[in-house]
């Protein structure tokens, strides 16, 4: 154990506090048991030790491990767990808990049987951890810890923090609120970095080395995570990867489930397998038609890549218009429930419209459509229901 403490202490005299995410106090850490998802290269271990830093000194009454340390090879996360609290360890943060076996059983028993422990857990496999939810959703607070908006972005670049609004209160003063972001930088100047690199925030680390990080973090999902968690022959991830390619080169990509099993050589049944296994990793984002029935689930309206940054990634040349969507898609998301229409680009929160396009875009499709928004890109201020595609990366 003295050897994971040093490893602790080593990592908190070298973390930085000057670049810390506004996730950090969306999360009620007086809760006993917090659980922190998200995909891989989020942030959530830098969340978690910063949270450390700014809250604790260096001292027996606080411990963060990592369970991809050699030491649990052969040492149990409970005996750990139970030699600290009755060391007077108040505080345990345990990160990447998915590359530890029967970690869920072990976290259940040390909540009951450690009452004054408060815990904290991080995992980047998305499908493990979602598989082990019904065993701990009666004791643990869980949060999805999304990637960086472009608001966030933005702060960590200029150094200015911008407020996040509601998807209400954007729709009601975005011509305000444009204004008063461009008194103080040029967005557009930020924009096409952001679609580029800006959702995972290792980029600070090395922009030149990013899509290089990003692609083997890629490569770990379709080669770890998901053969792990599904059992499917390392043989077969050749199709996954197919399939991420389709849809990384299309425009906005509406699902011919017979065509897409023909060009990637999938089947139709193993297709749905496969859909619902990238999109609970995060890969992939399935936008439905709203109150369709079950079976409808079966077929998406819309398939996306998860984000622009992915897109970059698999494809030299992404398909502009797909970009933007899968921008306005993947900012939305993460507070409001978006659905496809019969008649726009996306429904949101079962009232508002959106028509997304470039800045000669027409509010013709949107005639007679009620609570309907162009939304423009390349444009910095917005007029009436016109508003910049930019500026929708201010909702969290």
């Amino acid at each position: 154990m003295e050897n994971v403490t040093q490893q602790f202490y080593e990592k908190y005299a070298s973390m930085q506090t000057s670049n810390i995410r506004s996730f950090i106090d969306t999360i009620d850490w007086n809760n006993r048991f917090i659980g922190i998802k998200g995909s891989r290269g989020v942030g959530k271990t830098t969340l978690l030790l910063q949270y450390i830093r700014l809250n604790f000194k260096p001292n027996s009454t606080v411990l963060y491990v990592s369970l991809d340390s050699l030491y649990f090879l052969e040492n149990k996360l409970y005996d750990l767990a139970y030699n600290f609290y009755k060391r007077g360890g108040e505080f345990l943060a345990i990160d990447e808990v998915h590359k530890y076996p029967n970690w869920a059983i072990e976290l259940k028993n040390i909540y009951d049987n450690m009452p004054d422990l408060r815990v904290v857990f991080t995992g980047s496999s998305l499908l493990q951890l979602n598989k082990a939810n019904a065993d701990l959703s009666r004791r643990a607070v869980m949060y999805v810890m999304p990637g960086l908006s472009f608001r966030e972005f933005l702060k960590f670049e200029t150094k200015i923090n911008f407020k996040a609004y509601t998807i209400e209160e954007l729709l009601k003063h975005h011509i305000e609120i444009a204004i008063d972001i461009k008194q103080k930088i040029k967005p557009l100047k930020y924009f096409d970095n952001y679609l580029d690199y800006g959702y995972y925030p290792f980029y600070l680390e090395n922009k030149e080395s990013f899509h290089q990080k990003l692609s083997e973090i890629l490569l770990t999902v379709l080669e770890v995570d998901i053969p792990q968690y599904a059992h499917i022959q390392t043989s077969n991830i050749i199709y996954l990867k197919k399939l991420l390619a389709v849809i990384s080169n299309s425009t906005p990509f509406k699902p011919n489930m017979n065509s897409l099993s023909e060009r990637t050589g999938i089947s139709l049944n193993t297709m749905k397998l496969y859909l619902k296994l990238l999109s609970d990793a995060e890969l992939l984002q399935l936008l439905y038609v709203e109150n369709k029935g079950i079976n409808s689930l079966n077929k998406p309206e819309k398939i996306f890549l998860n984000n622009s940054n992915l897109m970059k990634n698999l494809s030299l040349n992404a398909n502009t218009g797909n970009i933007r969507e899968t921008f306005f898609f993947n900012q939305l998301s993460k507070k409001n429930n978006v659905n496809a229409s019969k008649n726009t680009d996306f429904y949101v929160n079962e009232k508002y419209s959106f028509e997304i396009g470039g800045k000669n875009k027409s509010r013709k499709q949107l005639k007679n459509i009620n609570n309907s928004y162009v939304v423009k890109d390349n444009i910095e201020i917005g007029s009436n229901n016109s508003i910049p595609l930019w500026l929708f990366g201010f909702l969290y």
